[in-house]
Order: C-alpha cells, then sequence, then structure tokens
C-alpha cells in the first residue's frame, strides 16, 4: 500500500513543481486532476490518503462552475479528517468553504515577487524559517473562525493557517522551481506593472538569496504534514 495523493490544477500547463517531486521522493502516487477541464473530484477520500489545491489566475469568489465545485469540495478531505493543503487560491478556498472573506486590497495592491512573513505564536515550530516567500496573489484572505493563524505579513495579514490537525493554507509559493519562475515572468509580465509587483531583476536576486530556504521549509513542511497521512 502506498500514500496516493489527489494533486488539483486549474490550467492545461500548471505544474505541481517542487511539491510533486518531493511527495514522488517520499513514495507518494500523485493523481492529477484538472477540475477546470472537466475532470472530476472523488466522492469520498477513500482512494486518496492527502490532498493539495494549487494557485490558478482565477479567484475564489468567481462565479465558476468548476471553482464552486471545488469550494464545496474541500469539505470532503476536511470531514474526513485527511490531511489537506491549499496553496494561493487552494487556500482561498479553503478560507471560502470555512465561511470566511476572500478580498482584494482597496488600493489594488499585489503580492507579487519575495515578500516577508513572520510566524504567529501558534506557527513557530512551522514557520520560523523561512523569512521570505515567493508570491503571486492579488487577492487574500480573513481568518475563518475555529482557524488556527500561522504566519502574517504586512500587505496580506493572513499568510498561512491550520484547520483541524491536518488542513493547512499557505497564500506563497514554495512549489515553483526555475523553470516555472521564469514561465510566470513572462507569460504574466503584465502583473509586475500592478502596485506592489517588484520588478523581475529584483525577484530573480531574491531567488538566488531567499529560495534555499524557502526549498528547505517545503521539504520539512511536508514531512509533519505527511505524518498524518495513511497508505490507501
Amino acid at each position: 500500500m502506498t500514500r496516493r495523493v489527489l494533486i488539483v490544477l486549474h490550467q492545461e500547463r500548471s505544474n505541481p513543481g517542487r511539491v510533486a517531486q518531493e511527495l514522488r521522493a517520499r513514495g507518494c502516487e500523485l493523481d492529477i486532476r484538472r477540475p477546470s477541464l472537466g475532470d472530476p473530484l472523488p466522492e469520498t477520500m477513500g482512494e486518496h490518503s492527502a490532498a493539495v489545491i494549487f494557485g490558478g489566475p482565477m479567484s475564489a469568489n468567481d462565479n465558476l462552475p468548476f471553482i464552486r465545485a471545488e469550494t464545496d469540495w474541500i469539505s470532503v478531505p476536511l470531514k474526513e479528517e485527511k490531511p489537506y493543503l491549499g496553496i494561493c487560491l487552494g487556500a482561498q478556498l479553503m478560507a471560502k468553504n470555512l465561511g470566511a472573506r476572500v478580498y482584494g486590497r482597496e488600493d489594488q495592491r499585489c503580492e507579487v515577487g519575495y515578500f516577508p512573513i513572520r510566524p504567529t505564536e501558534h506557527g513557530e515550530h512551522l514557520f520560523n524559517n523561512p523569512q521570505y516567500v515567493y508570491q503571486w496573489h492579488g487577492e487574500g484572505f480573513d481568518l475563518p473562525c475555529g482557524a488556527v493563524q500561522l504566519a502574517e505579513g504586512d500587505d496580506f495579514p493572513v499568510q498561512a493557517m491550520r484547520y483541524g490537525k491536518s488542513a493547512y493554507g499557505i497564500q506563497f509559493h514554495p512549489e515553483l522551481t526555475s523553470l516555472m519562475m521564469n514561465a510566470w515572468l513572462i507569460m504574466a509580465r503584465h502583473r509586475l506593472t500592478q502596485p506592489g509587483a517588484q520588478p523581475d531583476e529584483h525577484q530573480r536576486r531574491g531567488r538566488l538569496q531567499y529560495d534555499a530556504a524557502l526549498k528547505a521549509w517545503l521539504s520539512n513542511f511536508l514531512d509533519h504534514w505527511l505524518g498524518e497521512a495513511q497508505p490507501v
């Protein structure tokens, strides 16, 4: 028996990046689905040990069938207490499922590039490092009722949360490889003109300075997170 992890992506060319690399290195089997392209989500987590929902250019507030379906579906791992990880949009969908607000700032400020985060009192064991993380988002979320905030930021206060024993939402992107970063900076270059976005050169320098710590954090976090995942 092995640990089978459901991977939910939002575009045809979306890539689970380092998360996939790290999970496979730990012997996990990946079941990759794209509901935006018609892939169904399982009715139960009976055949999966854990689930990860990644980011995407859409909003958790969009009235799209697959966004509504994913938001509702998150109740499945939450109720079954299976490990869940929401990254960026995946965290916002989790917040929305739990009744919290997903919002953009009134001044339209975004986080695109490397930004500092700080652990809260409850997050010191998981978020004492890295101090800077890679961001690519224009919306954030309020802390849902019953959730525990683990990390905070300046422009978007809630940067990481936990709900129950093993459901996590993080606003930043630890999955990003160098190739993925290059693709984002080229294909979504218009985002760099938004308030708060860092220039291309700034981001590339940031990767040289901060990426090793972020990669190490992801490895340690997944070890902790998968500790709750049982083989199926």
